[in-house]
């Protein structure tokens, strides 16, 4: 019974979502990629410069010294529970390197959840053997391009451009369906050890249309347990604006130091955001990177600021915050980073851990 109230309540969760708010609509599309990224508390727009900024920041795409690059990743969440997973290809388009291009993927899913909504027989009794496993998975696929519009003959001063275009499937199982489109588009400027960027993320606003799909045994049991089921739809995610800001500092000879800072803002904010007046919201992210040589390096991060209620005074908030950090290593051509984020802070056990490898060609 317990598994079967699990499957209603999911698929009652995605109904109510889709029914009244598109506030968490996407939501695995906001998680970032790469084991840096979120060693850094994914403040990396300003950052990135491989092919994971087909998805943080398409503009700087270019600033590779990879003709070709690969990347893979690897998460589990929540303790091994979800498998979050995306891999990634890369190319320079010219002679010169102005302008490079990629194609990125995103899975995000849990698997091997049972379905009990067949668990009876027609004449009323319980077969396990009617038990039957589904995955719930989100799909994005990311083609991005990036270009550098106006750079001085040193290389150490200009502008970027970028754009990605995104296809989304979500699928629950045999139950239901999405398939979506967006755009994120941005922009960067360098000078010398300092950059500066503008992402935007949805900004002609993403549309999911959901179809839902049900046979007649499971539509009696949605109605026998006084389940609502869930009709097709349309859910669609807002615009969002996120400005980062990085700059480089050498500490000796064989030693920088990189710290870096993140702000987004949006129109479908929460109370408990740090920053929020009605449907605004700001989220800041903070993080540092330590290099020796441009070969290892030692990153913390801090993002998800949230004011949430006291549990020993219920009258007052208490700000919490989600760390992380991380290692990297990169010998020659090949890059292995890994990253342990504690989600929401909110107890032992949910850590979650990354790990990416990159190869330039």
């Amino acid at each position: 019974m317990k598994n079967l109230n699990f499957v209603l309540v999911l698929f009652l969760f995605s109904g109510t979502l889709i029914a009244q708010t598109p506030k968490f609509s996407n939501d695995f599309l906001n998680i970032g990629v790469g084991a840096r990224g979120m060693a850094l508390g994914s403040a990396v727009s300003s950052l990135s410069a491989d092919v994971t900024s087909g998805y943080w920041n398409p503009s700087l795409l270019p600033m590779g010294t990879a003709k070709f690059q690969v990347a893979g990743q690897h998460a589990q969440w929540y303790a091994g529970i979800g498998n979050y997973d995306f891999i990634a290809f890369g190319k320079k388009l010219d002679s010169e390197g102005r302008s490079f291009g990629s194609i990125s993927l995103i899975r995000m899913g849990i698997d091997n959840i049972p379905n009990t909504l067949r668990l009876r027989a027609q004449d009323g009794s319980i077969d396990y053997n009617r038990i039957s496993s589904f995955s719930v998975a989100d799909y994005a696929l990311l083609i991005s391009y990036g270009r550098k519009v106006k750079f001085s003959e040193d290389g150490l001063r200009g502008f970027n451009l970028g754009a990605s275009a995104k296809v989304i499937h979500r699928s629950f199982g045999s139950f239901a369906n999405s398939i979506g489109f967006g755009f994120d588009a941005s922009m960067s400027f360098l000078s010398g050890n300092w950059r500066v960027c503008i992402m935007g993320r949805d900004i002609t606003t993403t549309f999911n249309a959901f179809k839902f799909s049900f046979s007649d045994e499971e539509k009696s049991t949605l109605q026998i347990t006084g389940n609502e089921i869930p009709a097709s739809s349309i859910e669609i995610t807002l615009p969002k604006i996120i400005a980062g800001l990085s700059y480089q500092i050498e500490l000796g000879r064989s030693v920088g130091m990189t710290p870096s800072f993140d702000i987004e803002f949006s129109g479908n904010g929460t109370s408990t955001q740090l920053i929020s007046s009605g449907n605004f919201g700001i989220d800041p992210r903070i993080g540092v990177e330590i290099d020796i040589r441009k070969k290892v390096f030692f990153r913390v991060g801090a993002n998800n600021f949230q004011y949430i209620p006291s549990l020993i005074e219920p009258n007052k908030r208490e700000i919490t915050i989600q760390p992380s950090g991380g290692l990297g290593l990169k010998f020659k051509r090949i890059s292995l980073d890994y990253a342990l984020t504690n989600i929401g802070n909110v107890g032992a056990g949910l850590y979650s851990h990354y790990i990416s490898l990159m190869l330039d060609f």
